[in-house]
């Protein structure tokens, strides 16, 4: 699906990046750090981080959106490393990342476990965690996001997930997500920003 939603000339989400990530992306701290990207998709906040000095990782499922990804991070001067995964069954390095971005990473239900124990376990002491995901109230609408509430997330889940974190924000609340042709208007977000605690 993915692949076949990326096989176009344009960025389905637009090359800017995040709004909620262009607020918070201080609290990972001065470049150069290591962070991983998870749905990076084309791309834009992965080369956006880069574009600031960090060291990314940008994971997908789609290789065609992560080629898209190489190109616009070539196209800007920076570099860019990609990796295509599965994100409900890969397993990431211990604490190999200062940061991991999670920016409308859906993932079936039955898939966010492992995910939450891998960012967990990929964090450093210290790492931090920034997270924006539609909820369930977003599914009805045809502002962009899942199809199905099995792939959002809520709040509540997230501070269970993440129980062991030092939870700095978590918030479910209304706003207008306008990311390319792909994310345009009215949206139900669930945004979550904590931070791995030291050994």
């Amino acid at each position: 699906m993915w692949d076949e939603r990326y096989d176009t000339d344009d960025y389905v989400y637009g090359t800017e990046p995040n709004d909620f990530l262009r607020e918070q992306v201080g609290m990972i701290g001065e470049p150069p750090r290591q962070v991983l990207c998870l749905a990076d998709g084309e791309g834009r906040n992965g080369v956006y981080l880069s574009r600031l000095g960090h060291r990314v990782l940008s994971v997908d499922a789609s290789a065609v959106g992560l080629r898209k990804a190489a190109r616009l991070a070539e196209r800007q001067g920076v570099p860019l490393e990609t990796r295509v995964a599965d994100l409900t069954e890969h397993n990431f390095a211990a604490e190999a990342f200062d940061a991991v971005v999670s920016i409308f990473c859906h993932v079936p239900e039955a898939g966010r476990p492992h995910l939450h124990r891998q960012v967990a376990r990929t964090l450093k002491p210290g790492g931090i965690l920034i997270l924006e995901a539609y909820t369930p109230a977003q599914v009805p609408r045809d502002t962009g996001g899942p199809d199905t509430p099995d792939r959002t997330p809520t709040a509540a889940e997230l501070e269970a997930a993440f129980a062991d974190f030092e939870i700095l924000s978590s918030r479910e609340f209304d706003r207008q997500v306008v990311e390319g042709r792909g994310h345009t208007g009215l949206g139900a977000v669930v945004q979550f920003i904590a931070r791995k605690r030291p050994a």
